[in-house]
């Protein structure tokens, strides 16, 4: 199946804008899509789709309930279909993933308490979650998106998918730097002790100016990686998606402006950038073909 992990040590480089538009145009092509938020930040992929709403519920039943053995009902009823995308689903973040580490490392202990014979192993429990639950039979596509940082989200999610798509900023607080990118993968294997591939590095907000350009032919030319799209800066379209809490394909399809349908006229290079997430979305699901 296509499975893969959006993931990138800075935050506010379009992580999450990344994933949304791709997760939208998988399930556009008729792939019945999941995606999981592990990012305890509240502008997550949960905001955009509008499936928040218990996140600081502390009484809710969410995921990280599930990843340490506390759940107060089936994996199943964590999974919301009304994103008002057709064949996406999402299982939300929750505030409780902000502890999660912690959490993990209890579990963990109590666990190993009781049966000194197993071993509990932190980064397989989302894994396991999923497939004691047919996820993987039931869905053609996952996409995790954990938070920009190392912990057990981010780890969980990479042994869950094996693959990486990693979103950089060419400027910035999100400045290129070129020995990371295999630094973070070289760590991702050293502590998961799996081969992690990488489906390519994914220059967002690119505004063609001499450093940013510099920086790109670097990328392109040094790092062992494919380099398979470029996304131009789009402040206002992906502002929009924020405030009308959706991804760029319904904000250009009902011509929302400041949170309203149906009043904003759409620059050609907005469906330009529609077009590149298509085109990026195909070559994926080419590749986990191949």
């Amino acid at each position: 199946m296509l499975a893969y992990t959006v993931y990138s040590e800075a935050g506010g480089v379009g992580k999450t804008t990344t994933a949304a538009n791709l997760a939208h145009a998988h399930a556009t092509n008729g792939l019945k899509t999941l995606v999981i938020d592990l990012d305890p930040q509240e502008a997550s992929i949960s905001y955009v789709f509008g499936v928040d709403d218990d996140r600081d519920d502390g009484e809710a039943d969410n995921l990280v309930r599930h990843m340490v053995g506390r759940a107060k009902g089936p994996f199943k009823d964590l999974i919301r279909e009304d994103t008002g995308v057709d064949n996406l689903d999402v299982i939300p973040a929750h505030n409780m993933l902000s502890g999660l580490d912690t959490a993990m490392r209890r579990a963990k202990e109590t666990e190993e308490q009781m049966n000194p014979d197993a071993e509990w192993v932190e980064e397989e429990q989302l894994y396991q979650l999923l497939g004691r639950n047919g996820i993987h039979e039931e869905y053609d596509a996952i996409i995790c998106d954990p938070q920009a940082s190392e912990g057990q989200g981010l780890y969980n999610s990479v042994m869950v998918t094996q693959t990486v798509l990693i979103p950089v900023e060419l400027s910035g607080k999100g400045s290129l730097s070129i020995d990371g990118l295999e630094q973070l993968v070289d760590g991702l294997e050293d502590n998961l002790d799996i081969e992690v591939g990488v489906l390519g590095v994914v220059p967002v907000a690119f505004g063609d100016t001499t450093g940013q350009q510099q920086h790109l032919e670097t990328l392109q030319e040094e790092v062992k990686y494919d380099v398979p799209a470029v996304f131009r800066k789009r402040e206002s379209l992906m502002q929009e998606m924020w405030d009308a809490r959706a991804t760029a394909y319904q904000v250009v399809e009902e011509a929302y402006k400041d949170g309203e349908k149906g009043v904003r006229r759409v620059p050609d290079r907005e469906h330009e950038t529609l077009e590149k997430y298509d085109e990026l979305a195909a070559e994926i699901e080419e590749a986990f073909d191949a």
